[in-house]
């Protein structure tokens, strides 16, 4: 079985370089999608309190039989506007996110979302800190937050983000933000790294690089994300396709190919705008 690479994060803590999304998964369906990604090979698995899941996905990782120490666990906040988040709700909703996963600790734990109009990002992460000192938390980080979000994290706060996990795929490809990651040693982990799928896997530049090298699409894209070093989190409830979305080890895209992918940025989101979204 293959064995995805990983990735050392910023405090030391080794990441799968490919891991598996259930983002829309119904809980009931997570067990066994998640299930069929670790025979698969997946040993990095990430969900969030929004995404109504962590019990199903939490029955397949206990239920697996393979070593917690060899899973890595990523699940997030969901900070919400219908309550102030002081370092109490936030170590309440850490707490009922470990009791639905049945764990005693993520591996990485992310804000959702910057909501900069609520301005309580600043408080919410010192809180997150604390959860990170007490070990119950491998690593902590951001979603979806843009470079003015990390730069005033990154200078009223004292631990730097291990992760900041982005809509992230060849039409939207982040030079600028993953340059600022780069600077400050956050990783990229890419969500939706495969776009919206069928825009994106027919386009012709994407098609004629996966026929040369003799492979899907998808795994052209995949094969894209890892080579410039994200971490990308594909997911799918479809076997075939989940096991087809593992399967990305065994070629490499040369720089002709890279060249190619990345003349397709055109800057286009497929979700919100995170200066301006926000939620309840």
């Amino acid at each position: 079985m293959s064995k995805a690479p990983t990735i050392t994060l910023n405090n030391g803590v080794e990441m799968p370089q490919l891991g598996f999304g259930v983002f829309q998964v119904p809980d009931a369906e997570a067990t066994a999608a998640v299930e069929t990604a670790l025979a698969a090979g997946y040993r990095s698995i990430d969900t969030a309190a929004v995404y109504e899941n962590e019990t199903g996905t939490g029955k397949a990782l206990t239920g697996s039989g393979i070593a917690r120490d060899e899973l890595f666990v990523t699940t997030k906040l969901w900070n919400s506007a219908s309550q102030a988040w002081t370092r109490d709700v936030v170590l309440r909703e850490f707490d009922a996110s470990l009791e639905r996963l049945g764990l005693d600790y993520v591996d990485l734990y992310l804000i959702h979302w910057p909501r900069a109009v609520r301005d309580d990002y600043l408080s919410i992460y010192r809180a997150f800190e604390g959860i990170a000192e007490s070990g119950r938390a491998r690593a902590i980080g951001v979603s979806n937050f843009q470079p003015a979000h990390l730069e005033r994290l990154l200078a009223e706060t004292s631990v730097v983000p291990a992760v900041n996990q982005i809509e992230l795929h060849p039409f939207m490809a982040q030079s600028e933000l993953r340059a600022l990651h780069a600077r400050h040693g956050i990783t990229t982990e890419a969500w939706a790294p495969l776009g919206q799928g069928k825009e994106l896997l027919s386009a012709p530049v994407i098609a004629g690089i996966a026929e040369k090298h003799g492979r899907t699409p998808a795994q052209v894209v995949l094969r894209w994300h890892l080579q410039l070093g994200h971490v990308a989190i594909p997911k799918s409830v479809t076997p075939s396709r989940i096991r087809e979305n593992f399967d990305v080890f065994g070629f490499t895209l040369d720089d002709e190919d890279m060249t190619a992918i990345a003349a397709l940025d055109s800057g286009t989101r497929l979700g919100p705008d995170p200066d301006e979204f926000d939620f309840n």
